[in-house]
């Protein structure tokens, strides 16, 4: 009776160690896609940053209407649909300058940039540099785009608030703690 007793609490141990183990996997890959998308955001925001806000492209059809017109307007060229389309084919090889840092409290992961985009210093003292966690973040990335492609280029052709919490949160499902992590971090 008692080898029953040691063998059924032994076989319970097992099981709520593996569900944990599930879980805290499960949290990973949630932390993974989440950074990967916040991260996505940011460098994205970046790349429009950079472009000539003054720089302005013709869209619409070209074909002249029954009344003579053409529908035909000027946008921005950083947020055509050409141009956000162009800087998505790239997006994802920029996570290679991310790290990754581990809240000490909740043991939850977060993204980093470690490499500057100018010459100013960092603290990467809390980041931890790592190969595989690049690797992870840049399929992460490429996935997010492959399934989210349209609503990726919706967002930055016409939102500029809030685009991290409002993609990826709201719009994608991507984070589940996303609207308590502070706006300035990733």
């Amino acid at each position: 009776f008692k080898k029953k007793i040691y063998i059924s609490a032994l076989l319970s141990s097992l099981v709520l160690f593996h569900l944990l183990s599930f879980s805290q996997a499960a949290r990973q890959g949630q932390d993974m896609k989440c950074g990967a998308c916040r991260a996505l955001v940011d460098e994205m925001e970046w790349a429009i940053s950079q472009v000539d806000p003054k720089k302005m492209i013709q869209t619409g059809s070209f074909r002249i209407n029954p009344d003579g017109s053409q529908s035909i307007r000027e946008v921005p060229l950083a947020r055509s649909e050409g141009n956000l389309l162009e800087l998505m084919e790239g997006v994802c090889e920029r996570m290679e300058d991310y790290g990754e840092v581990t809240d000490p409290s909740t043991d939850r992961k977060s993204y980093v940039r470690i490499k500057p985009r100018s010459g100013e210093a960092m603290d990467l003292s809390e980041a931890t540099l790592d190969s595989r966690v690049t690797a992870s973040l840049k399929f992460a990335c490429e996935t997010i785009v492959e399934h989210h492609e349209d609503e990726i280029i919706e967002f930055f052709a016409h939102e500029t608030d809030n685009v991290k919490d409002k993609l990826c949160s709201k719009r994608t499902d991507l984070c589940d703690h996303a609207l308590k992590i502070p706006h300035d971090e990733l």
